[in-house]
């Protein structure tokens, strides 16, 4: 009796000799292009369609809301597909047998993305326009802020036009055109947080913008609030390191013959001084001065507000 009439053969083998019973396993072109999109650093979405259409997805730990990811998969004829990310700039194709996608694929597949970049451009203006409208109303409804809030009281500044929701005070973000785009809202413990919206290339603004000579721009509020009762120039406030480039590059657009002066927060106890590197690289960029508060050494400390705090108390 041989061993094929004698027992059952093997999962995944047939009956027969050497290697020609092995059979091929399962190929799950979705399952493959998943794995892809995972090796190359891009979280997959929980589900994937291959419908040969531009699908948008969430990316994890991307901001709460964004739509960065994208894909396109067909498994007709041969499975292939490409994927990426809008705000990592990573871009990947993918084909089932390894070879290169030809001329036709990759010049259907690219104006796909075209096509759902477009989309996906217009779907955010909409919404931020909307978010827009909200901010407005919300900024109508509030009043002054009250001079004494606890945020102003520990930092030691003027309100200098911000206004207040409950005991939240508000801080407007406009573009260079004056639009009201979003706020941010500052509790009285310090807490930040920004409404749902535009945040990039905005900036709260603190002084006259009529022809500066000087502009400075800076990080937090706190801070354009010292600089400006200190030196009594107009202040760009552009509330992050990450916004400093975006904000200066606007400034220099719309103010050509102003002085930019960049006043980096100095993060010296953070790895890399996120920062100072983000205000030197903006200062380059713009033709730009360059202003960083200086500490002594063992003093705590990273901006020209807690600078000034500082020198306040030693007097």
């Amino acid at each position: 009796m041989t061993p094929a009439q004698g027992k059952k053969a093997a999962p995944g083998w047939r009956a027969g000799r050497g290697t020609e019973g092995l059979q091929e396993p399962p190929f799950y072109p979705v399952e493959a292009f998943r794995e892809a999109m995972t090796s190359a650093g891009l979280p997959a979405p929980e589900r994937i369609e291959a419908d040969g259409l531009l699908h948008r997805f969430h990316v994890e730990g991307d901001r709460s809301g964004t739509l960065n990811g994208w894909y396109v998969l067909h498994t007709d004829g041969r499975p292939a597909g490409v994927f990426g990310s809008w705000k990592t700039g990573l871009r990947s194709t993918w084909v089932a047998n390894g070879k290169r996608l030809n001329d036709a694929e990759r010049e259907a597949f690219a104006n796909l993305i075209q096509a759902g970049r477009i989309k996906a451009q217009a779907e955010q203006r909409a919404k931020h326009e909307s978010n827009a409208r909200t901010a407005a109303i919300l900024w109508e409804w509030a009043g002054a802020a009250n001079p004494e809030h606890p945020y102003l009281r520990a930092k030691g500044v003027h309100a200098h036009g911000l206004r207040q929701s409950g005991d939240r005070l508000m801080v407007p973000l406009f573009d260079i055109h004056g639009q009201l785009w979003n706020f941010q809202k500052i509790m009285p413990d310090g807490g930040k947080r920004f409404e749902p919206g535009r945040a990039r290339e905005l900036y709260s603004p603190i002084g006259d913008l009529t022809n500066p000579t000087l502009l400075l721009i800076c990080e937090g509020w706190a801070t354009g609030a010292t600089l400006y009762e200190e030196f009594r120039h107009p202040v760009l406030c552009a509330m992050n390191a990450g916004n400093l480039l975006p904000v200066a590059k606007a400034a220099r657009a719309a103010w050509p013959a102003a002085d930019l002066m960049i006043c980096a927060d100095n993060d010296r106890k953070t790895p890399g001084n996120p920062g100072l590197t983000a205000a030197t690289v903006a200062a380059k960029a713009v033709g730009a001065r360059l202003a960083v508060p200086q500490f002594p050494e063992g003093v705590s400390g990273t901006d020209f507000n807690d600078l000034a705090n500082l020198q306040r108390m030693a007097r």
